[in-house]
């Protein structure tokens, strides 16, 4: 499967990407290697194999979910550039 350059430009259009003109022919070339190592992947007889998740048999270990109370709130708070009531103050970041 080749990809053409419009076919790159529309995957970094939706990736919100901005390609220079010197590095869509690098990048071009990349994906290729990508797919057809994909390809190649694909290829692979797995017939007869055993389904495996991993190498060992333990799973969904979690930690004990426990609430513990910061100590120094005033010390972190002072770490910041700007505070508001007792609380840290941050820039805005959604449009």
């Amino acid at each position: 499967m080749e990809v053409k350059k419009e076919e790159l430009l529309h995957i970094a259009n939706l990736a919100r990407l901005k390609l220079q003109d010197n590095e869509i022919e690098k990048y071009l070339l990349n994906l290729q290697d990508i797919l057809n190592y994909a390809n190649l992947v694909n290829k692979v007889d797995v017939e007869g194999l055993k389904e495996t998740i991993g190498e060992r048999d333990s799973y969904n270990v979690f930690r004990k979910d426990e609430i513990d109370r910061f100590g120094n709130i005033e010390g972190m708070i002072k770490n910041f550039p700007e505070e508001q009531d007792d609380m840290i103050r941050v820039p805005k970041v959604v449009q």
